[in-house]
């Protein structure tokens, strides 16, 4: 039997039926009320102001009992934890629920109140987000001590990096050393042999075996990939001139001297997009870990996860190429994120910079990864249109942070 939900989703339930749906007086259970509640808050013109007084006052320890609660639907963990519908007694219970995303929680600290702030600051839970803890820093609410607090915990690597792992993503003074902008001596040795790739293919065996036989496709599809540059225009040939029969007669003779020499038609070779687009997920992964750098450059692009993230295995991978990923708009989420995860990548300057400043990175990852940015660096996002509010918010709450501390040195 359909839930009522599912039934208020598909418009299924007359007109009598909503009123006390917004009233929450339907004969369903609390946790499915508080659902109802907040879709009609969301999502239902006529009945969303009903819905949203009603659970304004809805009883609290129903409140309490959805908000501690890891099974609670995440649109209903965002609606109570959202600034504007925030009930403060509901605070310590949803900054303790794992299942509360870490992105809410970073705009519930760009804007939360002296209140907000002491129950964030008490939280196991917020003091291990790199990512709210640097939201938090930037509030004009907070007192010196507690700045210089979460300094010392930023500082001295105690929080879990902004990653669904939550391994360290960066563990580097304010100003990252500058890696180098090329590719640099290989340190893993002269190629990616066998070893490499079995180790490689027995670590993710499971989701080859998922993936089962899919074909290449790229993010953001085939002329994105390459550029339009790949694909040039050949002119039309033009008719010969007409030529005298002395010109022509010489024009056979040379013809048919070049025809000796010329050898029999040769093997027609491949571009990379040709040869990668026959190879089954196996193959592209054995590419990806031991071809070149234009081949890697299409792969990091490959729509199948467990191929793109090989290259960033590869043992020739650069930083120059690293970098280049970092700022890429049509590669995988899974890819950006594992870019962190290597201290060699986080250990150069301009990767750090890329990913936070391109759009596509995660709202986590960015915010966590921002606190490691220089002053100019920091004015350029503010202004960055691309990327998100919340992103350009914190970047230039940061810019005048720094630029305060610098004039008074």
């Amino acid at each position: 039997m359909a839930r009522t939900i599912d039934q208020i989703r598909a418009s299924k339930l007359p007109s009598n039926m909503m009123q006390f749906a917004a009233r929450g007086a339907l004969q369903v259970p609390a946790a499915e009320n508080i659902e109802i509640l907040v879709y009609l808050a969301r999502h239902n013109k006529v009945f969303g102001e009903q819905a949203r007084m009603t659970l304004a006052g809805w009883d609290e320890k129903a409140s309490q009992a959805a908000a501690a609660d890891p099974q609670t639907p995440v649109e209903v963990l965002d609606y109570l934890v959202s600034p504007d519908n925030l009930r403060p007694k509901l605070l310590p219970t949803l900054l303790e629920n794992p299942s509360v995303p870490e992105g809410q929680l970073i705009k519930l600290a760009l804007s939360a109140s002296r209140e907000s702030i002491e129950a964030m600051l008490k939280s196991a839970r917020i003091r291990s987000l790199s990512g709210v803890l640097e939201a938090l820093r930037s509030s004009p609410y907070l007192k010196k001590e507690e700045v210089e607090e979460m300094g010392k915990v930023l500082n001295a690597g105690d929080t879990a990096a902004a990653t669904p792992s939550s391994e360290p993503v960066i563990d580097q003074p304010e100003a990252p050393i500058e890696g180098p902008k090329s590719a640099g001596p290989n340190i893993y040795g002269d190629g990616a042999d066998d070893e490499t790739v079995s180790a490689y293919l027995n670590d993710h065996m499971h989701d080859i075996e998922a993936e089962g036989e899919k074909p290449f496709q790229a993010i953001g599809g085939i002329v994105e990939l390459l550029g339009s540059d790949y694909f040039p225009v050949i002119p039309t040939e033009q008719a010969p001139a007409p030529e005298t029969p002395a010109a022509s007669a010489d024009a056979a003779e040379t013809r048919t001297a070049a025809a000796t020499k010329r050898p029999q038609a040769e093997p027609k070779r491949e571009n990379a997009l040709q040869k990668i687009s026959h190879l089954d997920v196996k193959g592209r992964i054995q590419l990806a870990l031991k071809g070149n750098k234009e081949e890697r450059s299409l792969l990091i692009r490959d729509g199948t996860k467990v191929v793109a993230l090989a290259v960033l295995e590869a043992p020739k991978l650069s930083d120059g190429e690293v970098e280049k990923f970092a700022s890429q708009k049509n590669v995988l989420e899974a890819v950006l994120r594992q870019i962190p995860l290597k201290r060699r990548f986080m250990k150069n300057y301009i990767v750090v910079r890329n990913l936070v400043a391109n759009p596509r990175t995660p709202l986590d990852l960015g915010l966590g990864l921002m606190k490691n940015l220089l002053i100019t660096d920091l004015k350029n996002i503010s202004g960055n249109k691309e990327v998100s509010e919340t992103i350009r918010k914190l970047a230039l709450k940061m810019y005048k942070q720094k630029l305060d501390a610098a004039a008074k040195k």
